[in-house]
């Protein structure tokens, strides 16, 4: 009985850690909801700008569209930014994608 139950407590913390980390939610998604750009951005840029956009070791980008064009995203992207931001974390389609999506954040 006590190791069924040291099983159930072990395997419950592992699956709410893993939903803590992103692993078993979609909490980020429903707030940054934009298909295939949200889950690239969850996949290359949520460690740094968080999963709901609201910045972490990286800016805030929940209305980062009011600042920078498409364009200027995009070249963001490709270049990186002085202060942190490296280059070519997105790349090609994925980064066309990112920056339209990201561009309309106003």
């Amino acid at each position: 009985m006590k190791k069924k139950l040291l099983t159930l407590l072990l395997g419950t913390s592992m699956v709410m850690g893993l939903a803590a980390c992103g692993g078993g939610s979609d909490d980020a998604k429903d707030t940054a909801s934009g298909g295939e750009a949200a889950k690239i951005f969850d996949q290359k840029c949520s460690s740094c700008h968080g999963g709901d956009l609201k910045g972490g070791m990286g800016p805030n980008l929940t209305k980062v569209g009011s600042k920078y064009s498409k364009d200027e995203i995009l070249d963001i992207l490709k270049n990186g930014k002085s202060g942190g931001m490296p280059a070519n974390v997105v790349e090609g389609d994925d980064a066309e994608t990112v920056a339209a999506w990201l561009a309309d954040k106003k």
